[in-house]
């Protein structure tokens, strides 16, 4: 697939049922529901039948029954990928968020936890243990996260654009959303844009979502968030197409 530049990953069985049960809610569904939709895609059934056993064992599935669902840490990223499809609309009074570490992780793997945690509520890091972000989102931290932070409200020394594109590269991101917006309408087979929509909505949870005021020209995050709704909109009608096929040859 030609995916013009865009940053897309080849398509696997196991990122097929992430993305397809990531996009369902609730996130579970029938093996049988499972099995068509990624041989439709054009994936092997066995590989199918072989990602589902290595992804429970893995800790990414559970399973019940007949039927599979998300693991209860892919669910928080579930929430996270919902979350980001609304991003905050309100005004936006000059004032920065600055949150500092003030008791330290306990080893490397504490402190990287952390640090995904404070990425996940799009803080960007001025220093070690210094992060800040504009005060646009209202955001709060886990209790767990809140207690190893001090947090201060103020204004930066630097010009807030000059900082704001140190910190997030909001003009990359624009680039890289608009090279997934040509690949998607460039793309002709419902896999390819499955992988387009995955790397899509990967690409919508990184959105730092700035102020308006600190946001590069024509800023396609609206554009890029309803091609990711409309695609699942069509990857569900297919889906529905392909279950309602088999039922009526069976």
């Amino acid at each position: 697939m030609d995916s013009r530049g865009a940053p897309v990953r080849k398509l696997t069985a196991r990122s097929a049922i992430l993305s397809a049960l990531l996009g369902a809610h609730p996130a579970e569904a029938p093996v049988s529901w499972i099995v068509r939709v990624s041989t439709g895609l054009g994936l092997q059934e066995s590989a199918v039948r072989a990602a589902l056993t290595r992804m429970v064992a893995g800790g990414d599935l559970e399973r019940r029954d007949s039927a599979y669902r998300l693991a209860p840490r892919l669910i928080e990223r579930q929430n996270r990928q919902d979350e980001a499809m609304h991003p905050p609309t309100g005004e936006w009074d000059g004032a920065w968020r600055l949150a500092i570490v003030t008791v330290g992780a306990d080893d490397s793997t504490d402190r990287a936890a952390f640090r995904e945690v404070l990425r996940a509520k799009k803080f960007g890091e001025l220093r070690e243990g210094v992060w800040t972000r504009p005060d646009n989102l209202g955001t709060e931290f886990p209790a767990a996260a809140a207690r190893r932070l001090t947090i201060f409200t103020g204004h930066p020394g630097e010009p807030d654009r000059e900082l704001a594109e140190r910190l997030f590269q909001p003009d990359a991101w624009a680039e890289n959303a608009r090279l997934l917006l040509a690949a998607m309408t460039a793309a002709d087979a419902i896999g390819d844009r499955f992988e387009i929509a995955a790397a899509t909505v990967r690409h919508i949870l990184n959105d730092p979502m700035l102020p308006a005021e600190l946001l590069p020209r024509r800023w396609p995050g609206r554009e890029l968030r309803a091609a990711y709704l409309d695609f699942r909109a069509e990857f569900a009608a297919f889906a529905e197409a392909l279950m309602s096929d088999a039922a009526q040859r069976s």
